[in-house]
C-alpha cells in the first residue's frame, strides 16, 4: 500500500506576474515538469498526469502531478497522484508511464527507478487516490539477454488491450547498436510475458532521420489497417533530441515499419519531446508533448518554474503514411479580440507593423499566394523601435523561425531553426501560429509540419506584429489574428 504523504501544490498566484509564463498552455502552479503521463479520458473528462518535482524547478525527486479537464482546454489541478515510496522499487522516482481502464478500474503502469522497473498502481473511481500493490514491480527489469547491453535503460511502458489480453511496449537500447522497443503480453496487468523486440533502431543510419542511440516514451496508435509507433530519442545519455515515428502494420507481434519521420521540429534541445497519446471515446487520438525551456537551469530555478505542455493536438493518419498534428478545435473557445486583414501585395523589402494589432497571447492564421518568393512571413513580439522581434519566415521550401533578435539581453543569443515545407508548387502556404508569451507553435502543410520554439523577450513593449517580404514580392491572401484568453 502507498502510505507516503503527498506534498501539496503551491498556488498559481505567486508566479502570475511572470511575463514569460504561458497563459493558455498547461503547466503546473510552479516547479519542474517534464513528460506527460497517464493521459486518459475517464467518465467524460480528460486526466493529464505529468512528471513533476515538488521541491523546485529542476529535475529530481520525480512525482506524478495531476490535472483534469472537461473540455481539454481549461484545467483543474488535482492532488499529486504518485510519490516515491521509501525502500520501494520507485524510491528514487516515479518516472513515465500510462493509464488504462482495467474493467472499470483505473490503473497506472509506470517506471520505478533506480534500477528501472515497471510498477503499477490502482486508482479510486475519481482517480484522485492511488494504491501501489504488493506485487510491485510487475516487471523487474529488462529480459536477461538485454540486461548487460542496455546499461539500465528500460522505461516508459505504454499499454493497450487486444483480443488476447493486455499488451505493453517499453523503450530501451542496445549498446553500440541503437534504440529498441520491447513487447510484452499479460492477462491481468500483473503477470507479464516477454514476446520479443517489436522494433530495433540502427544508430549508424542517419537518413532519412537519425533515430539516435537511446529510445524513450513509445506510443502505439491504431488507425485500423495501419498503426503508428511514436518514439522519443536521445543522441547520448541525457541528450534529448526529438520525437520521430514509423507508420506500418503490426501483425502477429511483428511491426512492419515504413521509414522514420520527424514528428515535430524545433531548435536543438527545445523540440517537442516525450509525447503521449490517448484515444478519446469518439475515436480521435489526442496528444500532448513536453515543451522544454530554452534557458539555463539556473534561470529556471530563479524563475520558479520549468516546462510547458504543448497545445492539445489531434493526430490523424494521411494517405501517404504521414501523421498530421492539428490544434484541438476546442481551443477556439479561447478566442477573444479579432482582427481580419484584407488580401494585399507585399513589395520587396516590405517590413511594417500592423496598426492596432498587438499581444503576447495570440493565434494567427496567415495564407500566402503560391507565387510569393524570397523570404516572407510574420514578425512577432516586436518592440516599437524594431530592436526586438522574432521572425516566422517562409524561405523556398523551408519554414524558418529566426530568433537572433528575440531578446535584447546580450547573453541570450538564440539560433534559428528550420523545418521542411511540403506544399506542392502552385499551392498556397498557410501558417497557423500560436504565440503564448515564451512559447511559439507553428503548424503548416495541414498539420504535417509542426515547429515549436521558445523565446524570452526582455522588453515589456515587445507586443507588435508585422508582415515582411524580403528579396522579392509576396502576396498575402488572408490574415486572421485573435487574442486568446487564459485557461486559468
Amino acid at each position: 500500500m502507498n502510505t507516503t504523504a503527498l506534498p501539496d501544490f503551491p498556488t498559481r498566484a505567486a508566479l502570475a506576474g511572470d511575463p514569460h509564463r504561458p497563459q493558455y498552455h498547461f503547466l503546473p502552479p510552479a516547479n519542474w515538469m517534464n513528460d506527460p503521463n497517464g493521459l486518459i479520458e475517464w467518465q467524460g473528462q480528460v486526466h493529464l498526469f505529468y512528471q513533476y518535482n515538488p521541491h523546485g524547478a529542476f529535475h529530481g525527486t520525480i512525482h506524478w502531478g495531476h490535472a483534469v479537464s472537461h473540455d481539454r482546454v481549461h484545467w483543474q489541478d488535482l492532488p499529486i497522484a504518485l510519490a516515491p515510496t521509501p525502500d520501494g522499487p520507485d524510491a528514487a522516482g516515479c518516472w513515465s508511464g500510462c493509464a488504462v481502464d482495467h474493467d472499470g478500474v483505473p490503473s497506472l503502469l509506470y517506471t520505478g527507478v533506480m534500477p528501472q522497473v515497471v510498477c503499477s498502481a490502482v486508482g479510486s473511481p475519481d482517480l484522485v487516490t492511488w494504491t501501489k500493490p504488493a506485487e510491485n514491480p510487475v516487471i523487474d527489469g529488462p529480459p536477461s539477454w538485454l540486461r548487460a547491453a542496455c546499461t539500465g535503460d528500460f522505461r516508459d511502458p505504454f499499454v493497450w488491450r487486444a483480443g488476447d489480453g493486455w499488451h505493453l511496449i517499453i523503450a530501451s537500447h542496445i549498446a553500440n547498436a541503437g534504440g529498441c522497443v520491447l513487447h510484452y503480453r499479460s492477462p491481468d496487468l500483473v503477470q507479464w510475458e516477454h514476446l520479443g523486440v517489436l522494433l530495433n533502431g540502427d544508430a549508424r543510419v542517419h537518413a532519412p532521420v537519425w533515430t539516435g542511440t537511446i529510445w524513450e516514451c513509445p506510443n502505439l496508435l491504431d488507425f485500423g489497417d495501419q498503426q503508428a509507433l511514436i518514439i522519443s530519442t536521445q543522441g547520448r545519455p541525457n541528450d534529448l533530441l526529438y520525437a520521430f515515428y514509423h507508420t506500418g502494420r503490426l501483425q502477429a507481434g511483428v511491426f512492419d515499419a515504413d521509414p522514420p519521420r520527424i514528428l515535430a521540429h524545433g531548435p536543438a534541445g527545445e523540440a517537442l519531446y516525450a509525447p503521449q497519446v490517448t484515444r478519446l471515446a469518439d475515436g480521435r487520438h489526442l496528444l500532448f508533448g513536453w515543451l522544454r525551456e530554452g534557458r539555463s537551469a539556473a534561470q529556471c530555478v530563479a524563475a520558479g518554474w520549468s516546462g510547458v505542455m504543448s497545445l492539445p493536438l489531434l493526430v490523424t493518419l494521411r494517405p501517404d503514411g504521414a501523421l498530421a498534428l492539428q490544434p484541438d478545435p476546442a481551443l477556439q473557445h479561447l478566442r477573444d479580440r479579432h482582427w481580419r486583414l484584407p488580401a494585399s501585395d507585399l513589395a520587396p523589402d516590405h517590413d511594417a507593423l500592423l496598426p492596432d494589432v498587438s499581444g503576447d497571447c495570440l493565434e494567427i492564421v496567415a495564407t500566402f499566394a503560391p507565387e510569393s518568393t524570397g523570404d516572407y512571413g510574420l514578425k512577432l513580439r516586436c518592440s516599437p523601435d524594431g530592436q526586438e522581434y522574432t521572425r516566422i519566415c517562409v524561405r523556398g521550401d523551408q519554414l524558418v523561425i529566426e530568433r537572433e533578435h528575440a531578446s535584447q539581453d546580450p547573453a541570450d543569443h538564440r539560433d534559428g531553426c528550420t523545418a521542411p515545407l511540403l506544399a506542392a508548387p502552385g499551392e498556397p502556404v498557410t501558417l497557423h501560429i500560436f504565440l503564448d508569451r515564451s512559447v511559439i507553435e507553428v503548424f503548416a502543410d495541414e498539420g504535417c509540419t509542426l515547429m515549436t520554439s521558445r523565446i524570452y523577450p526582455t522588453r515589456a513593449d515587445s507586443l507588435g506584429v508585422a508582415l515582411f517580404s524580403h528579396g522579392n514580392a509576396a502576396r498575402l491572401l488572408a490574415l486572421d489574428i485573435w487574442t486568446l484568453r487564459s485557461i486559468w
